[in-house]
């Protein structure tokens, strides 16, 4: 299953990746390219530990836009 995640600088120069359709699932990482993969690991054992208590899994049914301002 493919979830959205907001991916953006933090003020320590480390990136933060979060994913809004799990509320508080957010991980950090020293690059892009790291945010990302630990986002996806962060991602897998939210859901693993959701399954494991019987809860169900949020949807993934978030739209991102972008708007000019």
């Amino acid at each position: 299953p493919m979830r959205q995640v907001l991916l953006h600088p933090g003020e320590d120069g480390f990136w933060v990746a979060e994913c809004p359709s799990l509320p508080g699932c957010i991980s950090q990482g020293e690059s892009r390219e790291r945010a990302l993969v630990n986002i996806r690991e962060a991602i897998a054992a939210y859901i693993r530990a959701l399954e494991e208590d019987r809860l169900p899994v949020p949807p993934d049914n978030l739209e991102a836009v972008l708007i000019a301002v």
